[in-house]
């Protein structure tokens, strides 16, 4: 069967929510290590729109089928049609999708079962939080084809140390999960047969914090990275004045001082 018959026959992401409130979205283009096809990028976009809207929402897991977590852009796509306005177009879509992932009010965690390169280490790198198996491996390979990984800089950037990241970038070169973890890339590493319980760890942690406070607390922490020092603390005095007037903060600060569990709604 071919691919293009496979993906008439099957989503090209899978979209799977228990009664927590926990949305899983499983890139499924195995045969195609995962690449972001439009059709992938079209996909993730609508899910992620329709999420933003869902008050019930608490966590958002992005995980892959296959080896290959994701292998980034689709290069025969690309050059099917090689032309700047078609690039322009097709770069602006991947990063309004990869905003997506920062602006939804919950965490979103990365699930990395497999290699993860360019657009794909983009993507590992744009989520709150990434777990890894522990024979996962990373790169911005771009280079090695004459094409720096201008896109997946950003992300990147914002994640590893300057020196690091331009290292990555400037070699192309993989980084194993371990190198990923000390490099700031990812927060957690599992064996493969453990992946799914290290996720549920930070899930299970996440999940018993008010998500109104999650979700305040993620857009300041986004929002202050990019302004400076001085305006930063100024954003976070108001965030942090605004979130104990809520009910949920004036809750966990009562059954602190009263030694007991907090009763959130």
């Amino acid at each position: 069967m071919s691919l293009n018959s496979e993906q008439a026959l099957e989503p090209l992401v899978l979209r799977h929510d228990d009664a927590r409130g926990v949305t899983t979205l499983t890139l499924n283009r195995p045969q195609a290590f995962n690449s972001l096809s439009e059709g992938v990028l079209e996909a993730l976009q609508e899910h992620l729109d329709a999420l933003a809207r869902d008050e019930h929402l608490r966590v958002l897991v992005i995980a892959a089928q296959g080896k290959a977590f994701c292998a980034g852009h689709d290069l025969k796509e690309m050059r099917a049609e090689p032309s700047l306005a078609y690039y322009q177009a097709l770069f602006a879509q991947c990063g309004r999708m990869m905003m997506s992932l920062q602006k939804l009010p919950v965490p979103v965690i990365a699930k990395v079962q497999g290699i993860a390169t360019a657009a794909g280490c983009q993507l590992v790198a744009q989520c709150d939080l990434a777990v890894a198996a522990s024979t996962a491996k990373f790169a911005v390979s771009g280079v090695n084809l004459g094409l720096f990984c201008a896109t997946p800089s950003v992300s990147l950037s914002r994640n590893l140390s300057r020196k690091a990241a331009f290292e990555m970038l400037a070699t192309g070169e993989f980084i194993s999960a371990q190198q990923a973890l000390e490099k700031g890339l990812i927060n957690r590493i599992a064996e493969p047969e453990a992946l799914d319980a290290a996720v549920e760890v930070l899930v299970s942690s996440i999940l018993t914090k008010p998500r109104l406070a999650l979700a305040m607390g993620k857009q300041l922490f986004y929002r202050q990275l990019e302004g400076g020092m001085e305006a930063a603390y100024t954003d976070a005095a108001q965030t942090m004045a605004c979130n104990m007037m809520d009910d949920t903060a004036l809750e966990g600060v009562h059954a602190f001082i009263e030694k007991r569990p907090a009763q959130w709604k």
